[in-house]
């Protein structure tokens, strides 16, 4: 009878494999995608043979479709190729980087781009750059400055002179955090810094700015037509929608937008090419309708679609053409080519397509909250479509307005659960916050933006050139103050923001892969995607923040208190804490007392350092903040964590010393005490040897003879 039972389960799941025949190459695409991603978790950068070596050895496996094993190696294929594309492109983006802080210097460059915040202060990226002391070989292709005042109108294409500090593009505040060097290096910006003074802005003497700068030109000539037609705050977030410039958006407001869940509304994206191009779409068609003799003689569906693929790259080149807006134009434009071709505009096989070119163009994309949370959304909503086409056709039919307009406020609630519910394992990752009322904001808000905001939006932009703007701006800034409004509104609902502490590594990898096998499979053998699912979720609950952080900076660290809680030093400000915080799931810090001795009754603070009394389950740990202390605390403690130079010879009785000189070679660390030995990892140790480090740089200057 076993044998019976054994037998019928191989039958019936070699037929649910053999259901999938007509899917396996919506495979190709995450396994592309897995091949990257492999890339950019190796801790040492590979030869570049690497992955063309897995792809040559599988690529056989394309020539014998007959063969059992083919599907598999197809799919190590793609993977080999993910990791050829992605060294490919790392070695193709090399450019210089500053090893350590420069300045004052002079320095000299075109401005690429110009964004001003809400203060009206500049953030700049100089293309070309001149530094005084710095050799040309050595000397960056882009940097970055923020500047307070600049003499004349800081235009694209102009040539900015200034004093400034640069410094090479900082690396994450501790293990796991965001790599802003990473994605500098991809953008190849080689330094930061910030003006000292006035920096000054002329005309160059030569017309030696390209096409993007005379993009980047007509782009800061849009926006200060939108900061001048609009009033404050709606202006900032209309030039957000229309040129990409959010830096002048109030911080306050930015901060309500995204606890509101409303964020995806500022950030140019799949939403507002998906609007754009559906508007002109459904403009030209109509149009042209209106003509029976073109109607009738004429495919004026293919018409409208190339004239919605031209507004479409227009809106691209006025956005700023960010990486994500490059993808949702990239996936845009396949969708009206399958229109063109008279091809399902939306299918699955058509996001696969756009993922791996996308990933193809910019393979670093893959580790971003955009793309992540773009395509999961699509892909989420592409899968229920396809489960329910049916049912979803005849729900329209033969319905008079008031139902049609209920069923339409339903589709927003519907589409806004799907794609939240996709989205938020991502956001979690990235952010560590979760909207609590996101669906009840976007059910109002969304509307708002679909069929008020973008329509102003365009004809504003169309009317501009005649010095008609106004026209469309001033009702598009009702639809943004409405907007204002509910984000206001919801984000001051209790409990509307839930902070989560960091989840693992393995989450996005087994979120990941769970839900494309939900989406991706069909048969009831799709449900197995809950299992990694299951797994993430049983990781993150596993998963705990460290006990102690310790900073680059001497004076920068935290503890978690017992009881819940992170205390962070005086010394942390800035950026730093606000990330810490972020990775501990605390929405603010312990308070300190007037003595610098956090609120907890185990961590006994003075003015040389602080000690944690051991236990059975807990080693003792002296935090050193002056030299005077180590005569007094080596002898009695397991764990010695300095913000000092320590002598190892001379504090012999520790088990573990962290000091200052480790902090500022491996970067920050964060230590977990387990009852065991104390777990440590630190940021270089995280980052590996990749191009994008200083390790990396040291290590091949040391190999040049």
């Amino acid at each position: 009878m076993a044998g019976v039972s054994v037998s019928a389960a191989r039958v019936w799941l070699a037929r649910s494999v053999a259901d999938q025949r007509d899917r396996r190459f919506l495979w190709l695409a995450p396994a592309f995608g897995s091949g990257i991603a492999l890339y950019f978790a190796l801790p040492e950068e590979p030869p570049l043979w690497v992955g063309g070596a897995c792809a040559l050895i599988a690529a056989p496996a394309l020539l014998l479709r007959r063969f059992a094993g083919a599907p598999a190696m197809a799919v190590v294929a793609a993977a080999g190729l993910g990791v050829s594309v992605a060294l490919l492109h790392t070695a193709r983006i090399d450019a210089p980087v500053l090893e350590k802080r420069i300045g004052p210097v002079a320095v000299s460059g075109v401005i690429e781009s110009a964004s001003p915040d809400e203060a009206n202060r500049w953030r700049l990226v100089l293309a070309r750059p001149t530094i005084e002391r710095l050799a040309a070989e050595d000397t960056p292709v882009r940097i970055r400055i923020n500047v307070r005042r600049v003499d004349g109108d800081p235009a694209p294409g102009r040539l900015l002179r200034v004093r400034a500090a640069l410094l090479p593009p900082p690396e994450p505040v501790a293990p796991g955090a965001f790599d802003f060097a990473r994605r500098a290096y991809f953008q190849r910006i080689g330094a930061v810094g910030f003006a000292y003074g006035r920096a000054r802005a002329v005309p160059p003497v030569t017309d030696a700015s390209g096409i993007r700068a005379r993009i980047n030109a007509i782009r800061h000539a849009v926006t200060g037509r939108i900061m001048a037609g609009l009033s404050y705050p709606e202006n900032a977030i209309a030039a957000a929608l229309i040129t990409g410039e959010r830096r002048a958006i109030p911080s306050t407001l930015q901060e309500a937008v995204r606890v509101a869940g409303l964020a995806h509304l500022l950030a140019i994206s799949g939403l507002h090419f998906a609007l754009v191009a559906g508007l002109l779409y459904a403009a030209l068609r109509k149009a042209m309708a209106c003509i029976p003799y073109v109607a009738l003689r004429f495919p004026i569906k293919k018409w409208a679609a190339a004239g919605a693929f031209g507004g479409a790259c227009g809106y691209l080149a006025i956005s700023g053409a960010s990486i994500p807006s490059q993808r949702a134009f990239l996936m845009l434009a396949i969708v009206l080519l399958a229109v063109v071709l008279d091809r399902m505009p939306i299918s699955m096989r058509l996001v696969a397509v756009a993922a791996a070119a996308v990933l193809t163009i910019s393979p670093e994309s893959l580790l971003g909250p955009s793309f992540q949370l773009s395509f999961a959304a699509v892909v989420a909503l592409v899968a229920f479509y396809e489960a329910n086409a049916e049912r979803i056709a005849t729900w329209g039919r033969d319905l008079r307005w008031a139902r049609r307009t209920t069923l339409y406020v339903l589709g927003i609630a519907l589409t806004t659960l799907i794609a939240g519910a996709a989205t938020a394992p991502f956001a979690v990752h990235h952010f560590n916050r979760f909207a609590v009322y996101g669906v009840a904001a976007n059910l109002v808000a969304v509307p708002i933006a679909g069929l008020w905001i973008m329509p102003w939006a365009i004809v504003a932009l169309a009317l501009m050139p005649l010095g008609l703007d106004s026209v469309g701006l001033v009702p598009m800034g009702w639809g943004i103050d409405a907007v204002v409004r509910v984000a206001r509104e919801v984000s001051s609902w209790p409990g509307a923001v839930l902070h989560v502490p960091a989840v693992p590594d393995s989450w996005p990898f087994l979120v990941g892969f769970g839900g494309l096998w939900l989406a991706l499979w069909r048969g009831p053998l799709r449900l197995a995607g809950l299992l990694p699912l299951a797994a993430a979720a049983m990781a993150a609950a596993l998963e705990r923040p460290p006990d102690v952080i310790l900073g680059r900076q001497p004076q920068a660290w935290a503890v978690q208190v017992e009881g819940g809680g992170l205390a962070v030093s005086p010394g942390t400000r800035g950026f730093a804490r606000d990330v810490w915080l972020e990775r501990a799931g605390r929405a603010e810090a312990v308070p300190w007392r007037a003595r610098g001795t956090p609120d907890s009754d185990w961590l006994a603070c003075g003015s040389l350092g602080c000690i944690r009394s051991g236990g059975a389950d807990r080693p003792s740990v002296a935090i050193v903040t002056h030299p005077a202390a180590l005569a007094e605390d080596c002898p009695r403690v397991e764990i010695v964590l300095g913000s000092v130079a320590i002598d190892r010879r001379a504090c012999r009785g520790p088990k573990l010393i962290i000091d200052q000189r480790d902090r500022y070679r491996r970067g920050a660390h964060a230590i977990w005490f387990d009852g065991g030995p104390a777990t440590v990892k630190t940021v270089a140790g995280y980052r590996g040897r990749r191009p994008w480090t200083s390790q990396y740089r040291r290590y091949k200057a040391a190999r040049v003879p």
